[in-house]
């Protein structure tokens, strides 16, 4: 009897240990969404039909300064956005405070308009 009642007793005690297991491990994986890896509001990117970056149009430069206004005004609504310059393959944007100085410079990629830490 008591070598049954031990198995019994560890057959449970197995079950309940991969059932927190599984808990945890699922509640760790949701802090994103289901199998996602970050999502739209950690990396700021243009929104897209799901073509091929051949295939598209360069990011113009009034969509640059959208893009990096949207991602401003959401951080912090007490910046703007300042000069936007044309650097090659990427926009320079200044982020100014309301002394109107320089606070953070940030590119656009021109291809994919995600944003890009510059200094």
């Amino acid at each position: 009897m008591t070598k049954k009642f031990r198995t019994i007793i560890l057959g449970v005690s197995i079950l309940a240990l991969m059932g927190m297991i599984n808990l945890v491990a699922v509640d760790i994986a949701g802090a994103c969404g289901w199998g996602q890896s970050g999502g739209s509001g950690y990396v700021p990117q243009r929104r897209d039909s799901g073509e091929l970056l051949a295939k598209k149009s360069a990011v113009s430069e009034d969509q640059a300064r959208e893009i990096v206004t949207s991602y401003v005004k959401r951080l912090n609504p007490n910046l703007a956005i300042g000069k936007v310059q044309d650097n090659g393959g990427f926009y320079a944007v200044e982020i100014v405070d309301e002394g109107l100085e320089i606070v953070q410079l940030l590119g656009v990629d021109k291809r994919s308009g995600r944003l890009i830490l510059l200094n």
